[in-house]
């Protein structure tokens, strides 16, 4: 029996060409298989093979676990009862028992063979896929061999075949048997059953090696692509740099009367690709990139790598793009996160916030670039600051607990002062905020603190500029400012 186990390794590793441990590895899964058979509990069985003779001995074993990763005594022990059985036992270690052999010649013939044909699958996959392993993220072509609801299978030739999952597909693509085609070549995990070849036509690597076959000088790097955003099937922003200063990256990868590009775009489904010049100042390469969008101004935050991107109102929209779309890529382009806004919204905003630094600096007797710290961290306002954590203002680059107990104390001193001036003020009727239906104390002191110290102050104010000042929407601002004018109709009659 032991000489019919070598003769089906050395059989089956000459007419496969592969390794016969792996053969022999097939065949100990096999004799495993058989062997769980005589269990009617789940168990672990192990079956070693001698090479040289054909002999075999089989193993049952239990591993010892945890109470939380016990699952079935049938292949588990806990580790006070493995140390029953022996002391030396620990975590992670295992009890092995010999059992009786299974004649190799009594397996299930089916089962046995199943074992053996998956394996040798895996083994000659591996094997192509090592073959393939330096072409990985090049352009391959290939022809259709199945369509199947969630994927292609596609010939690469000499045997080898890839899968072309449909999502990675461009959107609108229809490919039947015998079509063929381009894509990028991967590699692709797959759970217990190894790697294999898989394609790509999705990803933005292939609008580069695309641009690499139409453009001789990207295939002699005389002109090299630094980065690439795609959203597939849509558009496409391609940034390019030139090592020869003679010649324009952005011509070269049009072409004459835009033949390359559009050779490019064709095989993408009229794919719109914009072609920029690279910079290594993201804010510049972010104005190349947004094309004939008016950019206004351009601030920088390095640490948390976000670009606040100011425009003039007629390009808002135009900077977004449709869907957002335009910045998205803008962004994946130059590797920034990127806040959009418009030029007179950025003024009011910018408005605002020197208005609570002021509040700041009077209140809490603050210099400018401190009171420009807390109103950057979001702390714009006494009430804010005063029930603030000691912690959350400690953390705060360059403070302390000492500071942030100071700022605290500073802030509550502050609002009790405001709140012993609101209600000592001898204001009449007509004058008293705190006589607004709807204005509490809390919403009377921040009005203070902008300089809304009265009634009329309040009723004067247009909807728009209330809700400048404090933070408030436009419906119940509006009812505000109205319960505040109604002394003046009062007044009238």
């Amino acid at each position: 029996m032991q000489n019919e186990i070598l003769l089906v390794a050395e059989s089956v590793s000459g007419e496969k060409g592969l390794s016969k441990d792996i053969i022999f590895e097939a065949i100990e899964s096999a004799l495993a298989t058989a062997t769980k058979r005589r269990y009617s509990e789940p168990s672990n069985i192990l079956v070693n093979i001698d090479q040289s003779t054909g002999e075999y001995e089989t193993f049952r074993f239990w591993e010892v676990v945890e109470e939380e990763e016990f699952e079935d005594p049938g292949m588990h022990l806990l580790l006070e009862e493995a140390k029953g059985k022996d002391p030396s036992l620990e975590l992670g270690s295992r009890i092995e028992e010999k059992i009786e052999n299974v004649e190799f010649g009594r397996i299930a013939a089916q089962a046995a063979k199943q074992v053996i044909v998956q394996k040798v699958r895996e083994a000659e996959r591996a094997k192509i896929v090592d073959q393939y392993r330096s072409f990985l993220g090049e352009l391959v072509n290939g022809t259709v061999k199945k369509v199947t609801r969630e994927f292609l299978i596609v010939d690469l030739g000499d045997g080898a075949e890839a899968i072309l999952p449909r999502n990675e597909l461009v959107p609108g693509e229809v490919y039947r048997i015998s079509d063929r085609l381009r894509a990028v070549l991967r590699e692709e995990e797959r759970e217990n059953r190894g790697s294999q070849l898989a394609l790509s036509r999705r990803c933005p690597e292939m609008v580069g090696e695309l641009f690499r076959l139409e453009v001789p000088e990207i295939a002699e790097q005389v002109i090299e692509i630094k980065a690439i955003a795609r959203d597939a099937g849509s558009r496409t922003k391609i940034a390019v740099k030139t090592n020869d200063n003679r010649i324009d990256p952005v011509g070269a990868c049009v072409g004459m009367r835009g033949s390359r590009v559009q050779a490019v775009s064709n095989e993408l489904g009229n794919e719109r690709l914009d072609i920029v010049i690279w910079d290594d100042d993201p804010a510049q390469l972010l104005i190349n990139a947004m094309g004939s969008a008016e950019i206004d101004s351009i601030v920088l935050d390095e640490v948390k790598q976000v670009m606040e991107v100011v425009v003039e109102k007629e390009s808002l929209a135009q900077a977004i793009g449709r869907s957002g779309q335009n910045v998205r890529l803008c962004s994946q382009l130059t590797g920034w996160k990127l806040n959009v806004v418009d030029k007179e919204l950025a003024e009011q905003q910018g408005q605002a916030g020197l208005a609570s630094s002021d509040i700041l600096i009077k209140y809490l007797d603050v210099d400018a670039d401190l009171a420009e710290v807390l109103t950057g961290e979001g702390y714009v306002s006494l009430d804010s600051i005063s029930t603030a954590k000691e912690s959350d203002l400690a953390a705060i680059e360059g403070f302390d607990e000492e500071i942030a107990a100071l700022l605290i104390n500073r802030a509550k001193e502050a609002l009790l002062t405001l709140a012993m001036e609101i209600s000592t003020e001898d204001q009449d009727d007509q004058t008293d905020l705190l006589l607004v239906e709807g204005v509490d104390m809390s919403l009377a002191l921040e009005l203070n603190q902008k300089g809304i110290k009265t009634r009329d102050d309040l009723a004067e104010l247009s909807t728009e500029e209330l809700c400048e000042l404090i933070t408030m929407e436009t419906e119940p601002a509006g009812e505000l400012i109205m319960k505040a004018r109604e002394h003046w109709f009062t007044e009238d009659t």
